[in-house]
């Protein structure tokens, strides 16, 4: 189990990234991507309704504490792939959660996405209490392993090993982001080489484990729900779509090349001409000496 937390400004950026996905460019697109994230309020705390109700809400609290530039408290749980949860178990680690955060008297939403093989859960809590009193974000990151590392014992979830122990001590010496950034190029290098469409391109590289992204720009996340920007690898959108394209035009080019025996048989055919005319030659040079009388 992997948990990210974090704080933000904003309860409708965060709830419309949850509910919608990513800002596309079309409204047709947006309800593609809509569509694909599947999303489904599974639980919710002191607070109720549709995704403008449940913004409403949120904001009218926050306002207890105006000088709060973060009231936003945004989590999201990845399991693993083999990770067997009830719909019960998901409200549950959710609440706890809530617990041992100290929010669980405070508005808070458990949303479930289905865009992905295993389970992935966001959690959205207004920091803001009805109160007033503010939820502490001290020691987030820390807490937050603690708590990861303690549902997977009570729900039996596959623990989470660090990768970095299986790692050359060259390799354990670069930041974590620039592993994860290498082995994204990496992949991203070797399936643009073998693909000749953004469809096919993307195929390739989801069955690898990535999500992509594909709007204004590209973006990839990785199975540790890790997001770049194609241009964070050196692989933006215009790149890609340039690479491919090309990768088009070789196809195109090998596909009207002549085959080995098309090759062959004009190689004969002009080796035949070259002999007819070399006969006609020296058959005009006979009759030019013979006064024009063929002998």
């Amino acid at each position: 189990m992997i948990g990210k937390i974090s704080t933000g400004k904003s309860f409708r950026g965060c709830l419309n990234y949850l509910h919608e996905g990513r800002l596309q460019q079309s409204k047709a697109l947006q309800e593609i991507e809509q569509e694909k994230k599947q999303a489904q309020v599974i639980c919710y705390n002191q607070c109720f309704g549709n995704k403008k109700e449940l913004i409403q809400q949120f904001n009218e609290v926050q306002y207890l504490n105006p000088k709060l530039s973060k009231p936003v408290l945004h989590a999201s749980l990845s399991f693993a792939h083999s990770d067997q949860l009830s719909n019960q178990d998901k409200i549950d680690i959710g609440k706890q959660m809530a617990k041992d955060f100290g929010f669980e008297n405070n508005q808070y939403v458990v949303i479930e996405h289905g865009d992905r093989q295993h389970h992935h859960l966001h959690i959205v809590a207004n920091r803001v209490g009805y109160d007033a009193k503010t939820v502490s974000d001290s020691n987030n990151y820390k807490r937050m392993a603690n708590f990861c590392r303690t549902m997977e014992r009570k729900h039996q979830l596959e623990q989470v090993l660090s990768p970095r122990r299986f790692l050359s001590k060259e390799e354990r010496m670069l930041p974590r982001q620039d592993i994860r950034k290498e082995a994204l190029k990496e992949a991203i290098a070797k399936f643009l080489k073998q693909s000749t469409t953004m469809k096919e391109f993307q195929n390739k590289i989801t069955a690898k484990g990535y999500e992509v992204e594909l709007g204004r720009g590209i973006a990839f996340t990785d199975a540790q729900a890790v997001r770049f920007k194609g241009s964070q690898v050196g692989y933006p959108l215009l790149k890609i779509e340039k690479q491919l394209a090309q990768n088009r035009q070789m196809q195109q080019e090998e596909l009207q090349k002549p085959s080995l025996a098309q090759q062959l048989r004009e190689r004969i055919l002009r080796s035949q001409r070259e002999e007819q005319l070399k006969r006609q030659q020296e058959d005009k040079q006979e009759i030019k000496q013979s006064g024009g009388f063929r002998l």
